[in-house]
């Protein structure tokens, strides 16, 4: 069992692949198709999501996909189901498994993530169902005395306790205490509060005995508040999550599938291609790729519109988003790619 998680833990990090987040729950995609003009009913999501499935070569750049509860359970048009559509393609299932933030008792501005009630009979369930690998997504905010201690430490600890039961259900678990991006703070300030929720994070996975090499960390980049009256520069952004990781991500994690959190397309790749070249010259003991949902999907959701006539378009824009990202994931990014041809 323990061979069979390293072995799929190392391919969803293969190097020049990342994995694609399709995991956005209802509230959420719901907001992204109100801002196309498309009814979220279960038909359009599915359509959506087998798009992106189904464009040609995905598994060039593509090693997993997230999919949510719904997507794992349903069919394509063509009959297959959605787990055999991503296999035939060369792309890892795998599958969303928290069950959301919900505001933390006694600690105002501040959420845990739900989800450990029934999880190991829900793990059984997505195993038969083809998933190969799991996601749970911790939220920590930086503000006025947060993250507090007891924050940091109640996530660790059921991103630790969901880690564990994956693997015991032989599946791989992604790791991800998000700091979230939001707010005026400095870069500084992201440096400490990631450093503090990496080092819980690991040191809880310590205490329940999760084999990390049969586990993948998706962390947040080192960044500036969004709203920050000065934001620092992709090569700033590179050393301080170099930095941090360093000190704080354990060397037997095989790989490192960064967030997009909120940046742009634009941002989100060439900060990624920043830290690749900076760990190629420095050295880095884990592969750094991308799970990125937004930073892949929102050029496509646009050029699509809910119109099955556009999907030929948003099929080619999704694949130049992959691809330059994977380039990103080499440290081979460069501005011109985004002009090239999508790929063939």
């Amino acid at each position: 069992m323990t061979a069979d998680l390293h072995a799929t833990a190392r391919a969803l990090v293969a190097p020049g692949k990342g994995i694609l987040a399709a995991d956005e729950s209802a509230p959420t995609i719901k907001r992204r198709f109100d801002g196309i003009g498309v009814e979220s009913t279960e038909t359009n999501r599915r359509d959506w999501r087998q798009l992106l499935f189904t464009a040609d070569g995905v598994g060039d750049y593509i090693s997993g996909v997230i999919l949510f509860d719904e997507t794992l359970r349903q069919q394509a048009s063509d009959g297959r189901t959605i787990v055999e559509v991503l296999t035939a393609n060369g792309v890892i299932p795998g599958i969303k498994i928290d069950q959301g933030a919900k505001d933390l008792a006694g600690a105002p501005d501040e959420k845990v993530t739900e989800g450990l009630d029934g999880l190991r009979e829900r793990l059984d369930e997505y195993r038969e169902l083809g998933a190969r690998f799991t996601k749970w997504r911790a939220v920590i905010a930086i503000g006025d005395g947060i993250p507090s201690d007891y924050c940091l430490d109640v996530n660790a600890h059921a991103l630790a306790r969901m880690a564990a039961l994956s693997q015991e259900a032989r599946l791989v678990p992604i790791i991800e205490p998000e700091v979230l991006m939001d707010g005026e703070h400095d870069i500084a300030a992201c440096a400490d509060a990631t450093e503090r929720a990496l080092r819980a994070t690991f040191a809880a996975c310590a205490d329940q005995r999760v084999d990390l090499p049969g586990a993948l960390l998706k962390p947040n980049m080192v960044l500036s508040g969004k709203s920050a009256a000065e934001r620092a520069p992709a090569e700033t952004v590179a050393a301080e999550t170099l930095r941090v990781f360093r000190n704080a991500v354990p060397a037997a994690v095989p790989g490192c599938v960064f967030l997009s959190g909120g940046q742009s397309d634009a941002e989100a790749t060439i900060n990624l291609d920043a830290i690749n070249r900076l760990a190629a010259q420095d050295g880095a003991p884990w592969e750094l790729s991308f799970s990125y949902g937004r930073g892949l999907q929102a050029t496509p959701l646009g050029v699509w519109a809910g119109q099955a006539a556009n999907i030929p378009a948003a099929q080619s824009a999704f694949q130049l988003r992959a691809k330059v990202t994977a380039a990103a994931c080499r440290g081979q990014y460069t501005p011109a790619l985004e002009q090239q041809s999508p790929p063939t």
